[in-house]
């Protein structure tokens, strides 16, 4: 089994790529969504011990605005989200590949798990007319948004899709580079 990463900036495609990934029948999954869950099942306790709540927003203000809780919650879920990786693995040992998405994949660590990691990446001024569509954030808050992360991991990656035309012409992309990788 091939064990493949997709990362990349904020609103720069990774869900569609999820998706595309998914239609071509391969087990893609979503670390956002895995944390969510931690946050509600395996490491809630823990979480309401240090931080009183388990609520995304009011973990997200905590958090973003005092570096020293962000390394408190990151220490108690990244153990755990390490283990739940390699559980995905386990349980996928029989199929060609395994997917696993996430926008901090190799900033946190876990890029040495994968035997490849994609970047999804578009231009900044798409990503920031994306963000502002899909999170109904203003200008000022998608540009914050944007400007807190940077392009260093691209270099760090094994292949970049680019994603600044069509969506039939980004699958296409896709399915190129899957080709090349499985």
């Amino acid at each position: 089994m091939i064990k493949i990463a997709i990362t990349g900036n904020i609103a720069s495609g990774k869900s569609t790529a999820e998706k595309t990934i998914e239609k071509q029948g391969y087990p893609v999954y979503d670390l956002d969504k895995i944390s969510h869950g931690l946050l509600e099942n395996g490491c809630k306790n823990e979480i309401i011990k240090k931080f009183g709540t388990t609520d995304r927003n009011k973990l997200a203000k905590i958090v973003f605005s005092n570096k020293d809780e962000l390394l408190k919650l990151e220490s108690i879920l990244y153990p755990e989200l390490k283990n739940e990786i390699f559980r995905i693995f386990n349980e996928n040992k029989d199929k060609k590949a395994v997917f696993i998405s996430g926008a901090l994949i190799i900033d946190k660590g876990f890029g040495e798990l994968f035997d490849k990691i994609i970047f999804i990446d578009a231009d900044y001024d798409l990503r920031l007319e994306r963000l502002i569509k899909r999170n109904n954030y203003t200008f000022e808050e998608a540009k914050i948004r944007i400007d807190a992360q940077d392009d260093k991991n691209k270099n760090l990656s094994d292949c970049i899709i680019e994603n600044n035309s069509d969506k039939a012409t980004f699958e296409k992309n896709i399915s190129d580079i899957l080709r090349e990788l499985i």
